[in-house]
């Protein structure tokens, strides 16, 4: 797959798919993806004059955001699901500086490589 297939698989086929397991390429390349779309919308944002400097925040770039907030959650747990750890980890991002470095050394780490209580290994799965 090409790097921005993992992106429209996430938001398409799996926009709200919690179960399962999310190997590193896929939420990675979903980060990357929501990372320029958001700066781009950003920059039309500031190039229209609905960026809103208080917040941070455009009105597309907002819009964006709160649309892809499920995929992002789902993408993240099923992430956390192919390191063999609970979903409810992501709770750990609710600790400012410690908490999001925690998470992403839980998104950094490798698959387990068998099969766990989530589901096989979506690195044989998908060779």
């Amino acid at each position: 797959m090409k790097w921005y297939e993992w992106y429209i698989e996430v938001v398409t086929n799996k926009y709200a798919k919690f179960e399962g397991r999310a190997r590193r390429k896929e939420f990675w390349y979903f980060v990357l993806v929501n990372i320029i779309i958001i700066f781009g919308l950003s920059l039309i944002d500031g190039l229209t004059g609905t960026f809103n400097s208080d917040i941070s925040m455009g009105l597309l770039s907002g819009i964006y955001s709160v649309a892809v907030i499920i995929p992002s959650l789902a993408v993240s747990i099923r992430r956390l699901h192919d390191s063999s750890l609970s979903g409810w980890w992501i709770l750990l991002g609710f600790i400012p500086i410690i908490g999001a470095l925690i998470l992403i050394v839980f998104y950094v780490r490798d698959s387990t490589p068998e099969e766990n209580i989530y589901g096989p290994n979506p690195k044989t799965i998908s060779a």
